[in-house]
């Protein structure tokens, strides 16, 4: 095409362009996608791998530094002639892993302010096929990775029929810092949120430019694990991404009790205002002039320094959340739109070293008391087991998988009770073949690579064919809204009455009431109903 040629210089020329292409497009029974593409800003070049067209590093937003950190993301800049998107962009900075961390192979390459880039893997032949989108939030807390890990890679969802896009956002106090001077200088009134505001941005994106690469804008799921669960539940809950999320998967992540409010403390917790003054004392900074101008990695390192706990939360500040997720879940006010949510039977073993844990009743007793002043240990017990020194840390394993992971998947999925559209749980109980499986079991992130089918080859068979399943529940979910098809097991609705669920492991099979017991009596400590 003779627009592939052209050099863009600025907004107006590029407008021009994308309307050319689209007219193109009329007179034309298909577009090709060749490894060109005009996107937001200007001509892309991607490369192909075995049938799948890649387009890495795609700037989705101007680079948010200088003046603009602490900006919600700005209209992308135009650039001339050709960029090459054949390399991950680098991801936003981020304290470095500990290379003997369980998690240390998830560590970017590359970071930099300048880090708001996402990455689409299309099979599509033609711009006019509408395959259905599915948009990845990685993990890590909201404070590490990228959309640049090996085990999201996107090929191999492509060739089954999606477009897949991961995608960057700010992280740690990049991108979630509130402060009162932020808060004034920003015509809404809030601040914080920069990391939610970038995924929106990214969304958007998706909906001017997808369909270049075969994708269908009216037809876009996001989904992401750990953090990046968080942030489709976040997604979900904002009026914001109205129009923007058409289908949900929440992976092992909630955040559901565990509100800040921008400007007010609720029961002990800071403010995130209160959160951003003290951040700025760790920094050694009395003024939003004065932040800007220290390097990023200042910034990082103060996160580390006693007494500038920074807490990486999105803010309830009545613009990009109005209110808390619970009650925004519990009133019915978020989008509307088909869900799968679920967790793992392992999700503790690797988020605490086994030398902290629980090794007889005594101690279990002790740390189930600081968990929850005033418990009785022997409903505990009635629960979880750990009445003898035997069972006491497999009690504390699992209990700690349910608070964190559980009871908040199973209080998303009740909470879909309020609109119309159906939820589907899964519980994840494969046990990757690795280095001290025994004990790992199915451990927090350990189900990442199967809907990708992105699985170790050294992994068996049967994790092979369960990967195979996975990705098929994922595809034909993106498709349709539902997970089932043919050849699949049947994965029932969830409903409050029956409380159906899908174990994911190397049988795959239903039940119902996933850890009932365990997860009331939970639910009664934590107050919810």
């Amino acid at each position: 095409m003779v627009v592939a040629f052209v050099s863009i210089r600025g907004d107006l020329i590029v407008r021009a362009l994308i309307f050319l292409v689209a007219i193109a497009g009329t007179l034309s029974p298909a577009r090709a996608i060749e490894n060109r593409s005009l996107v937001s800003g200007g001509l892309i070049a991607g490369s192909s791998e075995n049938g799948v067209q890649a387009f890495k590093g795609i700037p989705f937003a101007a680079p948010p530094v200088g003046d603009l950190r602490w900006k919600p993301p700005q209209p992308v800049v135009s650039w001339d002639g050709v960029k090459a998107c054949t390399e991950f962009g680098p991801a936003c900075p981020q304290p470095v892993v500990p290379p003997d961390s369980f998690y240390a192979y998830t560590n970017p390459k590359e970071f930099d302010e300048d880090c708001l880039f996402l990455n689409v893997w299309t099979a599509a032949k033609s711009g006019d096929e509408r395959r259905p989108v599915m948009v990845w939030f990685h993990g890590g807390g909201l404070t590490r990775c990228s959309g640049a890990d090996a085990r999201t890679n996107g090929a191999n969802l492509a060739k089954k029929g999606v477009v897949l896009v991961t995608v960057n956002y700010r992280l740690g106090p990049l991108g979630f810092l509130a402060h009162p001077e932020l808060t004034r200088e920003e015509p809404k009134g809030v601040s914080g949120n920069y990391g939610v505001l970038d995924q929106i941005a990214a969304l958007r994106w998706v909906q001017e430019n997808i369909d270049q690469f075969g994708g269908d804008p009216g037809n876009v799921t996001i989904f992401g694990q750990s953090a990046g669960s968080w942030s489709v539940q976040t997604l979900v809950a904002s009026p914001l991404a109205k129009d923007l999320v058409h289908r949900a998967i929440g992976q092992s992540g909630g955040l559901f009790g565990d509100a800040t409010w921008l400007d007010r403390a609720e029961e002990g917790d800071r403010s995130g205002h209160q959160i951003g003054e003290d951040f700025f004392a760790a920094c050694g900074v009395k003024s939003v002039s004065e932040a800007r101008a220290l390097p990023a990695s200042a910034l990082i390192e103060a996160t580390k320094q006693k007494g500038g706990s920074f807490r990486t939360r999105p803010v309830v500040d009545g613009w990009v959340l109005p209110d808390s997720l619970d009650e925004i879940y519990q009133s019915g006010r978020q989008n509307d739109v088909p869900m799968i949510v679920g967790s793992n039977a392992n999700e503790w073993s690797s988020l605490s070293a086994p030398e902290y844990l629980p090794k007889t009743t005594a101690t279990l007793e002790e740390q189930i008391g600081r968990i929850f002043p005033g418990a009785v240990f022997s409903d505990f017990v009635r629960a979880f087991g750990g009445g003898t020194d035997d069972t006491a840390m497999d009690a504390y394993l699992a209990m700690m998988r349910d608070l964190v992971f559980s009871a908040q998947m199973r209080q998303w999925a009740r909470a879909t009770e309020n609109v119309t559209s159906d939820a589907f749980v899964y519980y994840f109980t494969s046990a990757p073949p690795i280095p001290n499986s025994e004990y790992l079991g199915a451990y927090h992130s350990a189900e990442v690579p199967y809907p990708f089918q992105n699985i170790s080859p050294t992994f068996g068979d049967l994790d092979r064919a369960l990967s195979e399943v996975m990705s098929d529940y994922w595809v034909n979910f993106a498709k349709t809204g539902d997970p089932n098809g043919a050849g699949l097991p049947k994965w029932k609705p969830y409903t409050l009455d029956s409380e159906p669920y899908l174990e994911l492991g190397h049988t795959v099979r239903s039940g119902n009431h996933l850890q009932k017991r365990e997860l009331d009596y939970l639910d009664k400590l934590r107050g919810v109903n």
